[in-house]
């Protein structure tokens, strides 16, 4: 003992003799999980350049480096900055603008919410998102008369939650050229005595979407804008949007490069045989704030709006399959282009049968390709004979999508099929990692949300007691390399974040309380106090 504490006394004098290394900030006083190879700890760490250039303790960082600022948190609890791996960020931002109709509990409750909205707003035409009728006394899809009686001149078209299934008033039906003989495919135009009710499934919503005015520059950057404050403040230092337009992704690269967007950005180019050709020609686009280097691609629809596509009928609409939004044709094309270049392919696949069919198709064209790290986006319902081939497929997957559907799943696909739904710890046996991320704004966006739903497989109001299929739980260090290193790793920028390391992009948070020691039920009750991005204080 006495060895060692002259020992350390020792090395404290050389330390001390040495002239201090000059950096820009050091944290200390701090309980670090680094989510590094090991998963250790550390109290204290020092940033240069946007850097973490070193990690330790308190003592060792402040004998070895001179910093502008010290930064003392008491003891706080710091993990490397939340990273989504699939969400819609711009859409989050967007829909500030639009009627609010999330929590809505009848379809009564969103006729009074688009009322005060145009009272207030008084737009040309009326959008919105998030009304669910699985959240409803009547769970049935609402119909448009009472819109078309209230709204005789003014176009509504309001988004279910998930984005896959809208409500449109005859003002908008009429604005887009669709009666009852309009043909389409990929979805479902849902009728009723003969005459439209104004619901529209899947790649049918685009006929009404295509006459919805674009929003102005303007209008584009404040929502990107918007979405940024919202996740910094939660804690997201990255975000990985599923389905960018070139456009929006040029203007979130000049906002970025301009210094007035500061969260990292994962782009996944909506896929089309236009972007693929010009994405693939230019390449991967790469800067410290910027990544494009993946395709999403929509196999089929949600779950919620029976759209997902499955092998046998719904449990209960039978004779209903739900379908693929993207012809079988396409998908193969699109994969084919895509592994012929650099790029990632990451395509949504919610049914069982969407999701054989990527698989089959991933496995495929990937014959003797090496790292390519395609993505199945979601996962959600998989034949437990289907599981294999995800040996070499990143599952990406939303925890929270969980909780909110196990209310209502079991009645769309019997008890027989989910044994493999939601089944987000047999994925992580298979493949290795997961990444996981919320699918926001369909879900919440803090990801303390998605950190208790993977551990606890809880809603909020503690329900079900012992967990939903709690044999698919996530541990907490499982879940926190899938919200960090994990998230990252499929992204292909594991080397650059997602741990505190040196050499690593000093992005991390500063919570009040510790995140993998407090009690299960109060995980939600986390606090972000501080957010940093490129080592600059940004919460």
């Amino acid at each position: 003992m006495k060895h060692l504490i002259s020992s350390l006394i020792l090395t404290i004098i050389l330390i001390s003799c040495t002239k201090k290394i000059q950096v820009d900030t050091i944290i200390i006083g701090a309980n670090v999980y680094t989510v590094n190879d090991e998963f250790t700890k550390a109290e204290a760490f020092a940033i240069k350049d946007g850097k973490i250039i070193d990690v330790g303790t308190s003592v060792e960082m402040q004998l070895k480096y001179a910093a502008t600022y010290v930064n003392d948190v008491k003891g706080k609890t710091i993990v490397p900055g939340f990273i989504d791996a699939h969400c819609h960020f711009y859409g989050l931002g967007l829909q500030q603008q639009k009627v609010d109709l999330e929590g809505t509990k009848s379809f009564e409750e969103v006729i009074e919410r688009i009322v005060d909205f145009q009272k207030e707003k008084n737009v040309a035409y009326i959008t919105g998102r998030g009304w669910d009728q699985n959240d409803w006394k009547v769970k049935e899809f609402p119909s448009k008369e009472k819109l078309d009686e209230l709204f005789p001149d003014t176009p509504i078209a309001v988004t279910r939650i998930d984005g896959h299934a809208l409500l449109a008033n005859q003002a908008a039906i009429d604005l887009a050229g669709i009666t009852i003989k309009t043909p389409f495919s990929g979805g479902e135009i849902i009728k009723k005595d003969g005459k439209l009710t104004g619901i529209f499934i899947d790649a049918p919503m685009e006929l009404i979407e295509a006459k919805i005015p674009e929003p102005s520059k303007a209008e584009k950057i404040r929502a990107l804008k918007d979405a940024e404050n919202i996740c910094i403040d939660l804690g997201l230092t990255t975000v990985d949007d599923a389905g960018l337009s070139k456009e929006t992704i040029e203007l979130i690269d000049s906002l970025q490069q301009a210094g007035e967007l500061k969260i990292r950005i994962y782009a996944m180019v909506s896929v089309s045989d236009k972007n693929i050709e010009y994405f693939t020609k230019k390449g991967i686009i790469k800067t410290d704030l910027l990544n494009v280097r993946s395709f999403k691609v929509y196999a089929d629809g949600a779950l919620g709006s029976r759209g997902a596509a499955m092998k046998k009928p719904y449990s209960d609409q039978h004779n209903h399959f739900g379908a693929l939004v993207t012809p079988l044709a396409d998908l193969k094309s699109y994969a084919n282009k895509i592994a012929a270049s650099d790029y990632q392919m990451n395509t949504h696949a919610i049914g069982d049968s969407a999701n054989y069919v990527m698989l089959q198709t991933y496995k495929k064209v990937l014959k003797g390709k090496k790292d390519r790290r395609w993505r199945i986006e979601h996962a959600q319902i998989v034949d437990v004979a289907d599981f294999h081939y995800f040996h070499n497929i990143i599952p990406s997957i939303q925890p929270t999508h969980a909780t909110s559907d196990m209310y209502w799943a079991k009645d769309r696909i019997g008890s027989e099929r989910m044994k493999g739904a939601y089944a987000y710890k047999v994925l992580l046996d298979k493949y290795g990692k997961v990444a996981l991320g919320t699918d926001f704004p369909v879900e919440k966006v803090s990801p303390l949300l998605t950190f208790y739903a993977a551990v606890a497989r809880k809603d909020l109001n503690n329900f079900p007691a012992k967990g939903f299929q709690k044999e698919n739980a996530l541990t907490r260090e499982e879940t926190l390399k899938g919200m960090t290193i994990w998230a990252a790793y499929a992204n292909f920028e594991e080397n650059e974040k997602g741990s505190i390391e040196k050499g690593k992009f000093a992005d991390f948070i500063v919570l009040d309380n510790d995140i993998m020691q407090i009690e299960e039920s109060k995980i939600p009750t986390i606090k972000v106090k501080e957010t940093y991005i490129n080592g600059v204080k940004v919460k």
